[in-house]
């Protein structure tokens, strides 16, 4: 039993921790069940006993193993899914040192403010598309009413209408228990990163990912690991060898319009990804709050594929803009449960007029009018973009376009530096280069929903004078 391939050409630890992996996944080992002592392990695979110790503390910090002094190393008993409890250091939050605004941001923020900016770095739809509602006139009694359904986990009739719309277009069944009501996306991540994990924690998430951009994170005191994405999404060769050096606890990503790339998981990606998941059992976290403006038929959510093995975050913002900021978290009930406890512990309360907001604008009679209309508003400045994107095709690179707000577009030739994007600045175009997202510096993210025909004309006309200056160096460098 305890033996290994000698053909396999990765790190024996490794290979040891797969193989008792693989044990408990078959049932051969149970929840409870002793491992052999770690002399006999040594014995057994014929290797030093630190490599046994290094393997089974990598298990242990996996959640895969218990290691108890005086009862040996047992098989783990639990899931994923910690204390309700969150944990803040905050003598070691306050004694870090503010970081430092990336200069490129700082100057793009400055030129912002300017009239003449292109500005497609938003990422927002133009106030212009954004679907109207008409909004009942509340008195404050019926507003106080209203406060009085609030919940736990929320405004009732909000989550039923969230229920009702996750099934009708994601097939994906949730009962009004396991949907916790958030002030965005963002919120929902912190108070996951809170109940779920513990400073020097890892994360895997996508290379290039937003989530790079986020500083609650780093006030977590949580470790990001990027895995590499190819045309199907993350890849999960190197997902696994991240899980196995980095004690990776939990994966976020963001499958369908991923932000900034655009790019959609592959349905064949998404059960490789769940299947990995599961062989580690590691927590998935699905960042869905794309899909809403999709022009094409999606694979099914990761949340649908998996009920229990992941946790599904959505938004209003991308669709009606950050002035309804409402987001949820679909989970198991248990872990809704300790979620709803560290929000009321860190008194991260909603009022319940955004909530009213947000359910009144998803029960419109007009609203899958409206979100039909402004998906066909996408779809021809889509085409007005690939049509005057043929002018610089030499030089960039870029997906089709089949839903969200953004396109993805990779330089052709020579490494970029940090100078060459300042261009763009000085060009009033601002677009969200690649280092913003990950360590590249060769690509950048185009919010093409905020350019009219004219504007795209005009950005493609720019883009095509900084590519001859970029790639003829037809100018001075700093040394």
């Amino acid at each position: 039993m305890w033996k290994l391939e000698s053909t396999k050409k990765i790190p024996v630890y490794q290979q040891i921790m797969e193989q008792i992996i693989e044990y408990i996944q078959k049932g051969q080992l149970n929840p409870g069940d002793h491992l052999p002592s770690e002399r006999k392990l040594a014995a057994s695979y014929q290797v030093n006993r630190s490599t046994v110790v290094h393997a089974l503390e990598e298990l242990v910090s996996l959640g895969w193993i218990i290691r108890q002094q005086g009862s040996g190393t047992l098989v783990n008993e639990g899931r994923w899914g910690r204390s309700a409890t969150p944990r803040m250091n905050w003598r070691q939050l306050l004694s870090r040192e503010t970081p430092q605004t990336e200069p490129y941001l700082l100057e793009l923020h400055e030129i912002q403010k300017d009239t003449q900016t292109l500005d497609l770095y938003t990422g927002e739809l133009p106030l212009d598309l954004i679907p109207d509602f008409r909004l009942p006139a509340y008195t404050w009694e019926e507003l106080l009413i209203e406060e009085k359904k609030q919940r736990d986990l929320g405004y009732p009739p909000l989550q039923r209408i969230i229920c009702e719309r996750l099934y009708r277009e994601q097939g994906l069944e949730a009962a009004t228990n396991q949907v916790l009501i958030t002030s965005g996306a963002q919120q929902a991540l912190f108070l996951l990163l809170q109940v779920m994990l513990e400073a020097g924690d890892s994360v895997a998430i996508e290379d290039p990912s937003f989530l790079y951009s986020l500083p609650i994170f780093d006030t977590a005191g949580v470790r990001l690991y990027g895995v590499a994405m190819d045309e199907e999404g993350m890849q999960i060769e190197a997902l696994e060898q991240l899980i196995l050096a980095k004690r990776v606890k939990l994966i976020i990503v963001n499958p369908t319009f991923q932000n900034p790339t655009g790019n959609t998981m592959t349905l064949k990606r998404r059960k490789q990804l769940i299947a990995l998941s599961e062989k580690y059992q590691l927590p998935i976290v699905e960042d869905d709050v794309f899909s809403e403006l999709n022009f094409l038929q999606l694979p099914p959510s990761l949340k649908s594929l998996a009920p229990h093995q992941v946790i599904h975050l959505g938004s209003l913002s991308k669709i009606f803009g950050s002035s309804i900021k409402i987001g949820w978290i679909v989970a198991d009930q248990s872990l809704i449960q300790r979620l709803s406890e560290a929000k009321q512990m860190m008194d991260f309360s909603i009022s319940v007029f955004p909530q009213v907001v947000a359910y009144t604008a998803l029960t419109d009679q007009s609203f899958e009018t409206n979100r039909q209309e402004l998906i066909d508003t996408l779809k021809h400045k889509r085409d007005c973009f690939y049509s005057c994107a043929q002018s610089v095709s030499s030089d960039w690179q870029f997906e089709e376009i089949d839903g969200g707000l953004y396109v993805w577009l990779k330089w052709r030739h020579q490494k970029l530096t940090r100078k060459d994007w300042g261009l763009f600045l000085q060009e009033k175009l601002l677009v969200a280069p690649s280092f913003l997202f990950s360590n590249d510096t060769m690509a950048m993210r185009v919010n093409y929903s905020r350019m009219t025909e004219e504007e795209c004309y005009i950005f493609f006309v720019k883009l095509q004078k900084i590519s001859e200056i970029i790639g003829g160096r037809k100018y001075e460098r700093d040394n």
